[in-house]
């Protein structure tokens, strides 16, 4: 038992934190959000809400200067101030806009959002627990062979989200007659509308897929769904 004590006390540690994370996040969100009302992107929402056979789709605008889209732990869209600056300033179209949101609605639909939370406090109780392990046998340096570890499967798990919200947005905008071509061309903005320190990562440590890897995935699903209607 004691050798398992440490196991224990990390697994506990990541649920209070998944608990805390949730709390704090949706906390967060409540006091610098209000639902976006902007009649042009509304139109673009009510397409997809038409294609979901829902009533409306919801947005939310998140008081923040980065450009990102995000979905909370309890379904809500998110779009940021910064973003949507950039559909203000005629650098994103409706349609590009309306691609980020089909790509949030995905990681909803497809239960990535409150994975994420699992995920990263399950990251946190694996980090712990292979640091107590490797520095028993590698003082000084386990904790960042640990560090290393865990940073590799948070990225891995990430771009697998990414893809599959990747896909699920394709079919959504597809179906409601908007089609892939604003997600192909926000991916090519993406880079520069998003710019700043770290963009130099090794791809294999990004959260994201490259740009290039994230078109080609489309216009594959693309490919297949032609080649089944012929």
């Amino acid at each position: 038992m004691i050798k398992f004590t440490p196991i224990l006390l990390a697994l506990l540690y990541a649920l209070a934190m998944y608990r805390f994370s949730v709390w704090r996040t949706t906390r967060e969100l409540d006091q610098q959000s209000s639902e976006l009302a902007d009649p042009i992107l509304k139109r673009m929402t009510d397409r997809l809400a038409r294609a979901l056979d829902l009533p409306r789709v919801r947005v939310h605008i998140y008081e923040i200067d980065p450009v990102n889209g995000l979905a909370a732990p309890d379904g809500r869209i998110f779009i940021t101030r910064g973003f949507y600056r950039k559909f203000q300033t005629g650098e994103v179209t409706a349609e590009e806009m309306a691609s980020v949101i089909a790509h949030e609605l995905g990681h909803v639909a497809l239960g990535h959002s409150r994975r994420r939370m699992i995920d990263f406090s399950g990251q946190n109780a694996l980090r712990t627990a292979l640091a107590m392990l490797l520095s028993r046998f590698l003082p000084g340096i386990g904790v960042w062979i640990a560090n290393g570890l865990t940073t590799l499967l948070a990225a891995r798990l990430s771009r697998g989200d990414e893809y599959e919200a990747d896909a699920y947005a394709a079919a959504l905008l597809t179906k409601a007659g908007i089609g892939t071509s604003p997600q192909k061309s926000l991916f090519e903005k993406l880079e520069a509308l998003t710019s700043g320190p770290g963009g130099a990562m090794p791809a294999w440590l990004l959260s994201h897929p490259k740009t290039a890897e994230r078109i080609a995935a489309i216009e594959k699903l693309e490919s297949r769904w032609q080649q089944s209607l012929s």
